[in-house]
């Protein structure tokens, strides 16, 4: 039976602080439940019977079957979809040696919806880690979870600070900066080991952090000099971006 508590708890997980405190974060739908269950501890699994009759993904998980109202009242999404869980965050273990492969890393980016694509287009793309400023959003916040699509079962996040980080990593990998003052893309040599910097919505990548890049990218509009948006939604840049890695490497 779903109880006051049940609500409370799953309320709270909407907040950074309520999230760091219980330790947990929550995702919704059938699909994105089932990616993760996988890979995260699951605390609680509340869903309703539709979905416990049709999944095969239950086996050893402890489930609260609901009503589709109590459903709507326990969920965080406007149109509750089955199936609500609440999974353990895990520990960061950051790794602090020389880096190998494709990485990206997010300075201020803002948008919880820009983050979780973003996770999403890493996981498509083969990118296994995800290195964030302190101001980027959380990457347990339900909107960012629910945008990911289940990239964070593939996805490792941190969050440190990019200055020393970058440093650091200049010396052995290149790191490519995205910036509307750089160099077309199409143009530039890539690597497959290699760092891509991605900024703030609305100001790009902060002037410290532009210092640590070893190189700009610019994506050019088609066709040069026609009139057009100032920019590009920072989670589509980052799908071109690494498209064109990839593509190079493939």
């Amino acid at each position: 039976m779903l109880t006051k508590a049940d609500i409370q708890l799953v309320r709270s997980l909407n907040s950074r602080k309520g999230r760091r405190r219980e330790g947990l974060f929550v995702a919704e739908g059938p699909r994105l439940v089932v990616e993760l269950l996988g890979h995260f501890e699951c605390r609680a699994l509340y869903a309703t019977a539709e979905w416990l009759h049709g999944s095969s993904a239950l086996e050893a998980q402890k489930v609260e079957e609901i009503t589709q109202g109590e459903l709507s009242r326990l969920s965080l999404q406007q149109s509750p979809n089955q199936v609500v869980a609440l999974f353990r965050i895990p520990e960061d273990k950051v790794e602090r040696g020389p880096l190998k492969g494709l990485h990206l890393a997010l300075d201020n980016v803002q948008d919880p919806g820009n983050l979780g694509t973003i996770i999403r287009m890493a996981d498509w793309f083969g990118v296994e880690d995800i290195w964030c400023s302190p101001t980027t959003a959380d990457v347990w916040n339900p909107k960012v979870v629910q945008a990911s699509m289940g990239g964070l079962a593939h996805v490792r996040v941190h969050y440190l600070d990019l200055l020393p980080f970058l440093s650091l990593q200049s010396s052995a990998i290149p790191v490519f900066g995205t910036s509307l003052s750089g160099n077309p893309i199409w143009d530039q040599q890539l690597a497959a080991d290699a760092i891509i910097v991605m900024g703030n919505e609305g100001n790009g990548i902060s002037p410290e952090v532009d210092e640590r890049c070893t190189h700009r990218l610019f994506i050019p509009n088609y066709p040069q000099g026609r009139t057009t948006t100032d920019s590009l939604n920072v989670a589509m840049a980052t799908g071109i971006v690494l498209a064109e890695f990839r593509r190079r490497l493939y």
